[in-house]
């Protein structure tokens, strides 16, 4: 065990249960990985059961298999937020949210019997988060998860993105924005002006920057606003072809596996 996690080892509750069973809902792997270590470090004991990265696996999870004793929650993962878990199938064990919202968001949501932790994660944030747990996993899981979406929806997806033209650095709002591409390792975004900016994001680092009612992940190369759309084409093996404003420099396609989703996103 890593020496720099034994001081909170020793952190241990008397009444902490031994065997806890833990779900992870948590699409970064790095993030993922990073919990688990802290969890286990904290009590070699527990057993991380999963660690799912959509809504739809997580319900598809809980629908199939007995509930956890704890589980942690990203807030934005790879298809929506978390809290649309909630709308689809009944949670009943204790939650604690992770998230990387600053201190004063996380701060204004707190409810009962949820905690949450910012990222990435603090040892001893965990430590207390898991003895808030134990203190209430005698009381129903309850929180206003509606308050809470419509927080994060509102209030904290990217509005401006920071871009250097020539030697001089701008500022461009996410509403010029048309599409993004990935090329050649980078990010370019391109306005409904027709102007081409790089930005430091990774198009997976605007999934969760961006608003989805906004932007839907075309592929791995492309990340396009929903009124850049102008016309949708049925084509060959199931995919469907798109036609943009401004025109993309490549030709954009919906792979046959995705476009029972990309439908579900341009119907809202």
């Amino acid at each position: 065990m890593c020496n720099r996690y034994m001081p909170y080892v020793t952190l241990y509750v008397q009444y902490v249960v031994k065997n806890m069973k833990i779900l992870l809902i948590e699409d970064e792997i790095p993030a993922a990985r990073q919990l688990t270590k802290l969890l286990l470090a904290h009590n070699p004991a527990f057993q991380i059961l999963e660690a799912l990265d959509s809504v739809e696996g997580a319900v598809r999870w809980l629908r199939t298999f007995p509930a956890p004793d704890l589980v942690f929650m990203d807030i934005q993962i790879a298809d929506g937020l978390s809290f649309d878990i909630f709308r689809q199938v009944e949670v009943t064990a204790p939650v604690v949210f992770t998230t990387a919202f600053d201190h004063y968001a996380v701060q204004a949501f707190k409810v009962n019997a949820v905690d949450y932790l910012l990222k990435p994660v603090d040892p001893e944030e965990l430590v207390r988060a898991l003895e808030k747990v134990e203190n209430q996993r005698a009381k129903p899981v309850q929180f206003d998860f509606e308050t809470l979406v419509g927080f994060f929806k509102k209030e904290n997806y990217k509005d401006r993105f920071l871009v250097k033209t020539g030697q001089q650095l701008a500022f461009v709002q996410t509403t010029d924005i048309a599409f993004f591409r990935s090329a050649d390792g980078l990010t370019q975004a391109f306005t409904f002006s027709g102007k081409k900016y790089f930005v430091e994001n990774t198009l997976e680092e605007l999934e969760r920057l961006l608003d989805p009612r906004d932007f839907f992940r075309i592929s791995r190369n492309m990340t396009l606003r929903l009124n850049a759309i102008h016309k949708i084409h049925p084509h060959l093996n199931g995919r469907l072809k798109l036609e943009t404003q401004p025109a993309s420099p490549d030709d954009i396609f919906v792979s046959r596996e995705r476009v029972s989703e990309f439908k579900s996103w341009l119907g809202g």
